[in-house]
């Protein structure tokens, strides 16, 4: 019996020394000498390239809010930016800390997530005429993308489509023309990972960061 107690003492031993120390040190050295970036969160001056930002308050003088700039999947905009209450708009925004009423000073964080709005839900389809309106009135006509949540609610990226439509708006804002704006689009475009899954992409936060030189 003691033979058998000391092989499952010395066994628990170097497992856990193995498995809980060694292999998690190799996978943080392996992670930083070849995809630093990536494992330190993709962060830049202006936040992550991994969590998609609140760009609808970006000021442009003398044009509407965010105009100037890039936006991303509507998960902070319109009718889902940062409310208390997840039934009147259709769900909690997950990049926010929204005030819980009736306790100043308190907040509830954001939750990542779906709205879990079906398609014959009335909320879903009066989220989304607010959000076409939003975009016309910007010069914009939306493509699905612009108009709908992602699935996670902290979508970093849009299709190559999604920012084209979006070029009249940033256009007549930053006097920019729309050649020079589409040349953007396509130098800050990304090809399907490993070539294969999934479709081109633009990381919002990439694509302005690009813009702001380009203005400079």
């Amino acid at each position: 019996m003691i033979t058998h107690l000391r092989r499952s003492i010395i066994t628990v031993v170097v497992f856990t020394v193995f498995f809980g120390f060694l292999y998690a040190f190799a996978g943080t050295g392996v992670a930083q000498a070849f995809f630093r970036g990536q494992a330190d969160g993709s962060i830049t001056a202006n936040g992550s390239r991994l969590i998609g930002q609140d760009w609808s308050q970006a000021r442009c003088p003398g044009h509407p809010l965010g105009s100037c700039v890039f936006q991303g999947r509507p998960d902070n905009l319109g009718p889902y930016a940062g409310s208390s209450s997840p039934a009147a708009a259709g769900g909690d925004n997950p990049l926010e800390a929204n005030n819980i009423p009736g306790k100043p000073g308190v907040l509830n964080a954001g939750e990542s997530g779906t709205t879990n709005l079906g398609p014959r839900s009335e909320t879903l389809l009066q989220n989304t005429q607010k959000l076409i309106a939003y975009w016309r009135s910007r010069g914009v006509n939306p493509t699905p993308d612009l108009v709908t949540t992602s699935g996670s609610g902290l979508d970093p990226d849009i299709t190559p489509q999604d920012a084209y439509a979006e070029i009249p708006m940033v256009s007549r804002a930053t006097g920019i023309s729309s050649s020079r704006l589409r040349n953007l689009i396509d130098q800050n475009t990304q090809g399907m990972p490993l070539g294969f899954l999934g479709s081109p992409f633009v990381n919002v936060l990439q694509l302005n960061e690009a813009l702001a030189k380009l203005k400079t």
